[in-house]
């Protein structure tokens, strides 16, 4: 059963808590599914190229159907054409988004969470504040964790706090509620601020 660390205020690990057991034993294509559903969502599909119906001109027929010794040619706005439409160019009226479904969302966040756990980088506090909203001081929480970067899930989200880490670059904080599999399998490390529910 794999476990998740508890830390003191000064950032030390001061004792282990289980996860349930209904974390283990998942599918990581669960995981799989869901990244690539969230990453689908993130394309700006504003790639875009006129076909022949909808560039200028043609309306004239170039030359004589027979007669010339040039294959035939219905419009200037043909493809084969300077100046005429792209054939099966991109369009941004396409669909990227994919389906996952809230049970699948849920496994996947527990499989992310459980493989941080595994990994030694799932971590649990009280309470992670940073009242003077100084990034200085959020820097200094950081250098205790001792991690390449983190993402900090606190249950409720204070301005100071958000904006003491907000310029620093490898961290990033979300609330509780806003915690999904693609980004907790996007970060090295995770800290969870329980709001004092761990007491």
């Amino acid at each position: 059963m794999m476990s998740a660390i508890v830390l003191n205020e000064k950032m030390e690990k001061a004792s282990e808590l289980a996860l349930p057991e209904s974390f283990s034993g998942i599918n990581p294509h669960n995981l799989y599914l869901y990244v690539k559903s969230a990453q689908a969502a993130q394309r700006a599909n504003s790639a875009t190229a006129k076909g022949r119906s909808e560039v200028r001109g043609g309306g004239k027929k170039p030359w004589a159907q027979k007669g010339g010794g040039r294959a035939r040619a219905g419009s200037r706005r043909s493809p084969i054409f300077v100046g005429g439409g792209q054939a099966f160019g991109p369009s941004n009226n396409r669909n990227y988004d994919l389906k996952v479904n809230k049970k699948q969302k849920k496994l996947a966040l527990n499989f992310a969470l459980n493989e941080h756990a595994q990994n030694g980088s799932l971590f649990i506090v009280d309470t992670l504040e940073v009242t003077s909203g100084k990034t200085k001081d959020a820097a200094a929480i950081f250098k205790a964790l001792n991690q390449r970067d983190v993402l900090i899930v606190k249950s409720i989200l204070d301005e100071k706090t958000y904006l003491a880490f907000e310029n620093l670059a490898p961290t990033y904080v979300v609330e509780a509620n806003e915690l999904n599999a693609y980004l907790a399998a996007n970060y090295r490390s995770i800290v969870i601020d329980m709001g004092n529910s761990c007491r």
